[in-house]
């Protein structure tokens, strides 16, 4: 059946999870840290489910290198591949701040330990650190009323060799937005003393086998529709800009244990794909308003003239 179908046959809404102000499609403007400095070219996105999290960081487009052969890399450019961030994780939501868990990840480690203390007005989302190292500004993307889907990727299949592709990550669709993630089949033993990545890379120069291994996974964000589907706009594989996001058929739900399975072709391989339901909601409403208290709307209302002099929307 079709995405829109399972919609349809088989709704389901988390019970528990984050506020409906944070789920959607979230583009950051700025990180200021506490030196002083400020970033506002990163490429990062954040795309939020009830209750797991896709996040990708990539360096501006000019610095994003084109696909090639493994073995072809140059040290220089596997050093800048090296800080390419790509995630899926499990997230919770005390109220305050969220926190994440049990990630799927490009990186071999947590660049971002720290939990996220919220608070959005209006498109506006800020995330302060804990520890004050830093503040994030963050836009929700405008959206037309739609979907909010949320899997949890168990694994993905070769069924023609029986081959483990891929393990964890997830797919969200937001509306006019959706991400993928698929996390690595094997999980890497580090030969570096780090075991960081950049390390892993800089010891697999001209190692096509380690490095597929090191790259076997996938984070891309992507734009479109349900019924059209979604094509990629940002990806952690450079090859798959302008691509399909994934077919949006072949699914089937499995009511005795709660899965779905995507049955799906992959280069010319038949490939079976499970995940876990985190929700499936057909329509949800991407607001970017949070609306004013009485009070407060008066007092808008009241010194609009110099307020709304310049006021835009801003993502």
């Amino acid at each position: 059946m079709t995405l829109n179908e399972l919609l349809e046959r088989y709704p389901q809404t988390a019970s528990s999870g984050v506020p409906d102000w944070m789920l959607g499609y979230f583009r950051r403007r700025a990180i200021s840290f506490a030196n002083g400095l400020t970033d506002t070219r990163t490429t990062v996105c954040w795309i939020q489910s009830r209750n797991f999290t896709i996040d990708l960081r990539l360096p501006v487009e000019p610095l994003q290198l084109p696909q090639r052969k493994w073995a072809d890399y140059t040290a220089a450019e596997l050093d800048v591949l090296a800080n390419y961030e790509g995630w899926a994780a499990e997230s919770d939501w005390n109220g305050e701040a969220l926190s994440w868990r049990d990630e799927a990840s490009l990186q071999l480690h947590n660049r971002w330990p720290e939990p996220a203390i919220l608070q959005r007005v209006g498109n506006c989302m800020i995330e302060f650190a804990p520890s004050g190292a830093y503040v994030e500004d963050w836009r929700l993307q405008p959206s037309r009323t739609g979907p909010l889907v949320g899997l949890r990727l168990i694994e993905e299949r070769n069924l023609d060799t029986g081959a483990l592709r891929h393990r964890g990550g997830g797919l969200i669709i937001c509306g006019d937005y959706a991400a993928l993630v698929l996390g690595r089949a094997e999980a890497v033993v580090p030969r570096s003393r780090s075991g960081l990545l950049r390390d892993e890379l800089a010891g697999a120069v001209g190692d096509a086998e380690r490095l597929a291994h090191l790259f076997n996974f996938e984070t891309s964000v992507a734009s479109g529709a349900l019924t059209t589907g979604y094509s990629i706009d940002h990806s952690t594989c450079p090859t798959r800009v302008g691509q399909s996001l994934c077919p949006l058929d072949g699914f089937e739900y499995l009511p005795d244990s709660r899965e779905i399975v995507q049955h799906l072709t992959i280069q010319g391989a038949r490939c079976e794909r499970r995940f876990t339901v985190d929700t499936l909601e057909a329509a949800l409403r991407f607001d970017q308003a949070t609306g004013f208290s009485q009070d407060a709307a008066a007092w808008y209302e009241h010194e609009s003239p110099t307020l709304n002099r310049y006021t835009a929307p801003h993502y």
